[in-house]
């Protein structure tokens, strides 16, 4: 959009400036006063577009400045990130002996010699639900 760019905001703070400068020629060669110069309606109105057109223009700095910082921000994470990828000699020596300890087995628990094994035991089914639905509600 041509009205974030800072050239258009420049190209209009001058277009401003320059109405502004001939608006005033004009009423000064009229012998007008300072004073009414200054209340004149036209000569406002240019005022306050070129005062929109500065708050535009820091705006656009602020935005500028905010996308720097933000390129290098992400420039440093990313050598930080390179670095971190290709460790020293010594560091990479180092790393290498480290290996995963394998987990032992576990023994079945012994039972007491009156006691049937887990594995004999046999739990009840569950009712279904499906059951409990086809039942009939007792009739009163």
């Amino acid at each position: 959009m041509g009205s974030k760019l800072r050239q258009m905001q420049d190209a209009k703070k001058a277009t401003f400036a320059k109405q502004l400068e001939a608006r005033r020629a004009l009423l000064v060669s009229r012998g007008i006063e300072q004073r009414r110069i200054d209340k004149d309606t036209i000569v406002r109105r240019l005022k306050a577009g070129i005062d929109a057109v500065n708050i535009r223009l820091k705006a656009i700095d602020a935005s500028e400045k905010k996308t720097a910082e933000l390129a290098a921000a992400k420039a440093a994470k990313a050598a930080a990130k390179v670095q971190e990828k290709t460790p020293a000699k010594g560091e990479k020596a180092a790393e290498a002996p480290k290996e995963k300890k394998e987990k032992k087995e576990k023994k079945p628990k012994e039972t007491k010699e009156g006691a049937a094994p887990a594995e004999a035991k046999e739990k009840k089914p569950k009712k279904e639900k499906a059951e409990k639905a086809e039942k009939p509600a007792p009739a009163e």
